[in-house]
């Protein structure tokens, strides 16, 4: 997988599917849940949606290109349209960061249950799929880095954050959310996740990255 195509994929506009797009993309979608990613051939594919492997190479060109239109999609969503949103209501609230954690995290999770094939095949790509993650990785702090900086610096001017250095607090979060996500809709294929669990995490990642909302 090339950078120009990865990076073709990533400043494409979004296209309505045609009828055959749609049955190739939610076979895929399915089989590469199921069987992952190498596991799965066009061949495969092209049985379950109903159409022949010439028609996939033919809408896709290569099964590398197929994986990234799956997937660019939901990484253009996951974290820059989420955060456009606080940052906007930061600015016009007195929000806390715990509330900003627990609204992220309820957000975030009602999105990959809505996708969760589709996550499922991006987290485990990303595990094994050492060319792909090479890939994917920085765009993920490109998108996601910059905004989220701002929000650190913004509960740190309001004095809710210890005076850790904000890339030191973007790792922890990264780490966190990232396996989180990873061990609730991969280890253990869960298909909801309760508001116990959502506090559990926000405490455990306070605690961690050092907010004082963690020792009230």
């Amino acid at each position: 997988m090339s950078n120009n195509m990865f990076n073709e994929f990533l400043s494409s506009e979004s296209v309505k599917l045609t009828v055959k797009q749609q049955r190739i993309v939610q076979a895929a979608i399915r089989l590469f849940a199921e069987k992952g990613y190498s596991n799965t051939s066009t061949a495969e594919i092209a049985k379950l949606a109903e159409v022949s492997e010439a028609s996939i190479f033919k809408q896709y060109g290569t099964k590398d290109k197929l994986l990234l239109a799956l997937i660019i999609p939901q990484f253009k969503e996951f974290f820059p349209s989420m955060a456009d949103e606080v940052l906007g209501q930061l600015s016009r609230s007195q929000s806390t960061f715990e509330g900003f954690l627990r609204e992220f995290l309820r957000n975030r999770i009602e999105l990959a249950l809505k996708n969760k094939e589709i996550f499922q095949i991006i987290i485990k790509e990303l595990i094994y799929k050492e060319e792909l993650k090479k890939e994917l990785i920085p765009y993920i702090f490109e998108v996601a880095a910059s905004r989220l900086t701002q929000v650190i610096e913004l509960f740190k001017e309001r004095g809710e954050l210890t005076d850790i250095p904000t890339g030191k607090m973007l790792k922890s979060l990264f780490t966190f959310v990232g396996g989180f996500f990873a061990s609730q809709f991969v280890l253990l294929n869960k298909e909801s996740i309760d508001e116990q669990e959502i506090e559990d995490a926000v405490r455990f990642m306070l605690h961690g990255i050092g907010s004082s909302s963690s020792n009230n």
